[in-house]
C-alpha cells in the first residue's frame, strides 16, 4: 500500500507549518489495523496514520478520533506524539490520515523485554502500569473528551458491540466465542458509576521507550480508545500473562517471569489500585475474560479484511487465526483458571 508522494508533498507544504519535500514513505512493520509510515523530508522526521483501502465495518479505523486524542492529551502527564495536521480530503492519498511528530523511541514487541536483565525489565512494567494510572487519572471533560463516548454501563455496551462485530466478520463458528458472548452478557456487573479515558488497546508494543531508561516516551495507536472503565484497559495488558509464545500477539505464559524480573499480576493490580485510590477488582475474571473476548472479535475483524485483501499487515492472517485460541482462554479465564499471578 504505497502512497503518492508527489502529491502528499504538495499538500503538506500547504497545510503544515515548516513542512518541506521531497518526502520518502516507509511503512512501519506491524498495524494489523491503520497503516502507519514513516515519512522522512527534507524537513524531517514525520509519522502518518490512515485509514486503510477496501470495504470497512461501520465505526472502524477512525483515525480522526485518534488524533483528537492526541491533541487533547499533547503536553500533559499521558505522553503522545504532538499532532501535526489531519486531513479528511481523501483524494490526497486516497482516505482520511494524520500526520505526527516521529518520536525517537523504542519499541519492545516481546512483553518478555529479551536483552534486559531483572531489574530493568521490573521498572518497564511499573512505568507502564505508572502511564495507564496516569492515562485513568485524567477527566475526560478538563481536556475536552467529555463527549468521546457513552460515560456508564461500558461493559454491557461493549459486549453487545463486540458481538455485533464479530457476527459481522465471523468466516467459521467457533463455539467458545458463543460460549462468551452468552455467559459474559448474564455475568456482567452492575455499573459501579466510574469513567475514564480508556485506550482500548492498551499494551507493550503500543508504548515508545525512551532507549537508555525505563520511561514511556509515547502512548501510540488510540483507534479503539473511548470513554469506558478504567479496568478494561487494566485487563487487557495482563493478558499478556496468559497468551501463549507465538509470532502473532506474544505472550508470556509458560515463562519464568520472577527469573525474569516480570512483576507478578498480584502485583500489578496492587500497584493500579495503589496509583487510581481503587480498590481491587471484585470480579477480576470476568474483566479477564471480557478482554480476551473482545480481542478475539478484533483478531476475527483482522481476519475477515486479510480473506477480502484489505488487511495492512503480513500478519494480518496470523493474527486472525488467534481467534479460536483467545476465545478458548476467555472461557478459561471466566472459569478462573490459567495464569494466575504466579
Amino acid at each position: 500500500m504505497q502512497l503518492p508522494t508527489e502529491p502528499l508533498a504538495r499538500y503538506l507544504e500547504t497545510q503544515v507549518t515548516g513542512f518541506q519535500g521531497p518526502l520518502v514513505a516507509t511503512k512501519f512493520k506491524g498495524g494489523q489495523s491503520n497503516p502507519t509510515y514513516l515519512v522522512e523530508a527534507a524537513s524531517g522526521q514525520y509519522v502518518l496514520r490512515r485509514k486503510p483501502s477496501g470495504k470497512l465495518l461501520p465505526s472502524a479505523h477512525a483515525v480522526d478520533r485518534e488524533y483528537r486524542v492526541l491533541r487533547a492529551l499533547h503536553g500533559g502527564p499521558v505522553p503522545v506524539a504532538e499532532p501535526q495536521h489531519l486531513c479528511e480530503d481523501t483524494s490526497v492519498i486516497g482516505s482520511v490520515f494524520y500526520l505526527m511528530a516521529y518520536v525517537p523511541g523504542v519499541v519492545h514487541w516481546d512483553p518478555s523485554l529479551p536483552g534486559m536483565d531483572p531489574a530493568a525489565r521490573s521498572a518497564h512494567y511499573d512505568a507502564i502500569i505508572d502511564t495507564l494510572a496516569a492515562l485513568h487519572a485524567l477527566d475526560p471533560a478538563a481536556i475536552g473528551l467529555g463527549d468521546y463516548g457513552k460515560p456508564g454501563n461500558y461493559f454491557a455496551r461493549q459486549i453487545h458491540r463486540w458481538t455485533e462485530q464479530y457476527r459481522a466478520s465471523e468466516t467459521q463458528s467457533i463455539p467458545d466465542m458463543d460460549t462468551l458472548a452468552a455467559a459474559l452478557a448474564e455475568r456482567c456487573p452492575a455499573d459501579d458509576g466510574r469513567v475514564a479515558l480508556v485506550h482500548g488497546d492498551f499494551r507493550i508494543d503500543n508504548l515508545m521507550f525512551a532507549p537508555d531508561a525505563a520511561r514511556v516516551l509515547a502512548v501510540v495507536d488510540w483507534e479503539l480508545s473511548t470513554l469506558g472503565h478504567p479496568l478494561a484497559d487494566l485487563g487487557y495488558f495482563c493478558m499478556a500473562l496468559r497468551l501463549p509464545r507465538n509470532p502473532a500477539i506474544p505472550g508470556l505464559a509458560g515463562m519464568d517471569r520472577t527469573a525474569l524480573g516480570i512483576p507478578e499480576e498480584s502485583a500489578l493490580l496492587e500497584r493500579y489500585c495503589a496509583l487510581s485510590g481503587q480498590p481491587l477488582p471484585a470480579d477480576w475474571p470476568f474483566v479477564l475474560a471480557f478482554s480476551f473476548f473482545r480481542l478475539a472479535a478484533i483478531a476475527q475483524g483482522v481476519a475477515k479484511r486479510a480473506q477480502q485483501g484489505n488487511a495492512s499487515s503480513d500478519q494480518a492472517t496470523q493474527a486472525g487465526q488467534m481467534t479460536t485460541l483467545l476465545a478458548a482462554l476467555g472461557v478459561s479465564a471466566l472459569a478462573g483458571e490459567g495464569a494466575s499471578p504466579r
